[in-house]
C-alpha cells in the first residue's frame, strides 16, 4: 500500500526540482527526503526519480504519483477547512425536535435569529406531537429537543435546562355563569363538564397532576379533542370548560373567555434536552442562547 505522507514528499521533490530544495521546504534533511523516496519506490515497485545533471526529474511513474499526491493534498486541505468551519459552528447540521406550541412560540423565532448569524448551518426540524421528543435525544437522533418535564427528573447522558413555566388558563363559554369573574379557582369548575384539550403525554400529565393536587381528583372529560383549537370550539359550543396552557392561547376563539386561576395552577415546565456530549458545539450553544433569551420575560 502506498504511503500518502511519502507521496507528499515525492510531490515536493518534483515541484521543487531537487532533493535539497524539497528538504528545505519541508524542514527535513536531504538524507531523510532520499530515504522517504526510496521507501516509496520500494512500495511502488518502480523508479520514481532519475538524476539529470545536479537535479532530479520524475519518471513516468513519479509524475503519476506526484499528480495524485497533489490531489490528495488539496483534499486534505479542504477537509481541514471544512472541519474548522464545523468546529467553529460556521457550518454543520442541527436536528431539533419540538411540540407544536413550542414550535410557534420558541423554535420559529429562535431559528429566525439563529439564521441571521449562522446562515450555513442546516437545521432539521421535526414536530413530535403526540409523542414525547425526549427519546429522540436519548437515542441520538436529535441534537436538541423542547420537552415538558418535572424539574426533578433526571436522564443519564442528557442535560435538561429549564426554559420557562407555561401556566394553564381556564377557558369557558362567553355566556357561562362564571364568565364575569376576573379570576377563577379550579374548585369553581369541579362540577362542570370538561373538555380534554391535550393528547396523552407529558402535557396532559402536567394538567391532570395540577388538578389532582388542588381538587383531589381528575376532571371527568365529556369530550376529548386533543388539540387546543378544537377544544376551544367545543367550549364555544357550550359543551363544557377546559384548561389550555398560555402558549396555546395565541388565538383564542371569539366565543370563549380566558381566565387566570387563583392559587396553585397546573403548569407545564418546559425544558431543553441536549446530550451532554453535544454541549460546547458553537452552533448548538448559540441556538440554546436564542431560546433562553426568548423565554426570559
Amino acid at each position: 500500500m502506498l504511503d500518502a505522507r511519502r507521496m507528499q514528499v515525492l510531490h515536493a521533490v518534483v515541484t521543487s526540482g531537487s532533493v535539497t530544495a524539497a528538504a528545505a521546504a519541508l524542514g527535513y534533511t536531504p538524507s531523510a527526503i532520499s530515504q522517504q523516496v526510496a521507501a516509496l519506490e520500494k512500495q511502488a515497485g518502480m523508479a520514481l526519480l532519475e538524476r539529470v545533471g545536479r537535479g532530479v526529474q520524475p519518471t513516468t511513474a513519479g509524475r503519476l504519483l506526484a499528480g495524485h499526491a497533489a490531489v490528495i493534498g488539496q483534499q486534505v486541505a479542504e477537509a481541514e477547512a471544512a472541519l474548522a468551519d464545523l468546529r467553529e459552528g460556521r457550518t454543520g447540521r442541527l436536528s431539533i425536535r419540538y411540540f407544536a406550541t413550542a414550535g410557534a412560540t420558541l423554535v420559529a423565532p429562535a431559528l429566525a435569529r439563529f439564521h441571521r448569524e449562522r446562515p450555513d448551518v442546516q437545521i432539521v426540524l421535526k414536530m413530535t406531537d403526540p409523542e414525547d421528543p425526549l427519546p429522540e435525544v436519548l437515542q441520538g437522533r436529535a441534537d436538541l429537543a423542547i420537552v415538558v418535564r418535572p424539574q426533578d427528573q433526571v436522564h443519564e447522558g442528557v442535560r435538561l435546562d429549564h426554559l420557562l413555566d407555561d401556566p394553564y388558563r381556564a377557558v369557558l363559554p362567553a355566556g357561562h355563569r362564571l364568565a364575569s369573574a376576573p379570576v377563577l379557582r379550579l374548585t369553581d369548575l369541579a362540577d362542570e363538564p370538561w373538555i380534554c384539550s391535550e393528547r396523552p403525554g407529558p402535557c396532559l400529565d402536567a394538567m391532570l397532576e395540577g388538578c389532582i393536587a388542588v381538587t383531589g381528583s381528575r376532571p371527568e372529560f365529556v369530550v376529548e379533542s386533543e388539540d387546543y383549537t378544537t377544544a376551544q370550539a367545543f367550549v364555544a359550543a357550550g359543551l363544557g370548560v377546559t384548561l389550555v396552557p398560555e402558549m396555546g392561547l395565541a388565538r383564542p376563539h371569539p366565543a370563549v373567555v380566558v381566565r387566570e386561576l387563583d392559587g396553585p395552577e397546573p403548569v407545564r415546565a418546559i425544558h431543553t434536552a441536549v446530550r451532554e456530549t453535544s454541549l460546547g458545539q458553537p452552533a448548538l450553544d448559540e441556538f440554546l442562547t436564542a431560546l433562553r433569551e426568548l423565554a426570559t420575560p
